[in-house]
């Protein structure tokens, strides 16, 4: 693999960017992208659009910039700060992944406060019966201070948003990170236009990042109006190759290729699409699978609705939604491989009627 995507990946990764406050993501696509003479726009709600004009059907591949996210609720006399989920519903200060990770709070004028998720723990918890499982307000924020004046000084409010932030880590072809979800995307898009001529593009090529993707699709909403033919929006999603998961359900594994989704939670997607990057896969003899995948939603929904036909390409991780996503390298290489065969492979409108 060329270890010129991962460090791509891995310095996105890196970035804070919690839903609402993506502009740190953001202003590295706006750049970067600029930078592969690519002709950038901005919508108003946030999102980026690069344009690589070629001949042929109007092409956008779509990422989010936003990562799962809390946001300050509230700040205790002592300084403790309490969360909301930044997510659509209410499920992540409750779950098992917080404690004892390292936060990052994104306070007022640019500030980051470094601090650490924690709960009631040890000789604490045999005073408290019944305390086996965690509400939401027993989860909360330590940023060393001892009073509410103390963190309010370092910048933090209510409505700060919040992340986990372990570093980026490697297990020999794995990867291990925050925010896979889904800075694989934007790694992706970016080595595309950096990698493929112009002159070989077989499409008028778009990429894309949008916003407010982790709470219902929302920047996505107002990104392609009817304006492309075709759209391909790239996600990360859960396997079934580890313990506690029915292989039945989920027959996708690392390090076996992305993996064309027909359906998930909020679409079926196009099916004349996943056909034609089927047979090129085929025909590069680039490794895929092929699922259909429940309990999640991307933002390929959201441009189905605007009218723009939509295949959804999902990059396979483990523990999604976590601290600690796993992916693998393999699947980063033919991924890339794939979008650099379909774009360059001679392509005519989309046929009506049956895939």
């Amino acid at each position: 693999m060329s270890e010129a995507l991962f460090e791509t990946l891995a310095e996105l990764m890196a970035l804070p960017a919690p839903t609402g406050q993506e502009e740190p993501v953001l202003a590295w696509c706006r750049e970067r992208w600029a930078r592969a003479g690519a002709e950038v726009t901005v919508q108003p709600v946030g999102n980026v659009l690069a344009r690589v004009p070629g001949n042929g059907p109007k092409l956008i591949i779509q990422g989010h910039a936003d990562e799962i996210s809390f946001l300050v609720k509230s700040i205790d006399e002592r300084g403790f700060l309490f969360l909301a989920d930044g997510q659509a519903g209410s499920r992540q200060p409750q779950n098992r992944f917080p404690a004892g990770q390292e936060a990052l709070v994104l306070g007022r004028d640019g500030a980051r406060i470094p601090g650490l998720f924690a709960t009631a723990t040890g000789h604490i918890l045999v005073t408290l019966p019944g305390k086996n499982t965690l509400e939401a307000n027993d989860l909360f924020v330590d940023v060393g201070v001892e009073s509410r004046e103390e963190a309010e000084a370092l910048g933090v409010h209510v409505g700060a948003g919040v992340i986990w932030n372990p570093p980026v880590r490697r297990l020999g072809a794995r990867y291990v990170s925050k925010a896979i979800d889904d800075r694989v995307a934007l790694a992706l898009a970016t080595h595309l236009i950096e990698e493929v001529a112009a002159s070989d593009l077989h499409y008028d090529l778009t990429v894309a990042t949008t916003v407010q993707e982790e709470i219902g699709l929302v920047g996505a909403t107002s990104l392609t109006r009817g304006a492309y033919d075709l759209a391909i929006a790239i996600d990360n999603g859960p396997l079934g190759d580890y313990p506690g998961i029915d292989p039945r359900e989920l027959p996708i594994r690392l390090g076996h290729g992305p993996t064309l989704s027909y359906k998930d939670g909020s679409a079926h997607y196009d099916r004349r699409i996943i056909k034609r990057l089927r047979e090129v896969a085929i025909a590069n003899q680039i490794p895929f699978q092929e699922a259909v995948i429940q309990g999640m939603g991307t933002d390929g929904a959201a441009m189905i609705r605007s009218g723009v036909p939509t295949a959804q390409l999902m990059i396979g991780t483990r523990y999604t939604h976590s601290p600690f996503e796993m992916g693998d390298v393999r699947d980063l290489e033919s991924t890339l491989a794939l979008l650099k065969a379909f774009v360059t492979t001679p392509a005519e409108p989309l046929p009506m009627g049956p895939e």
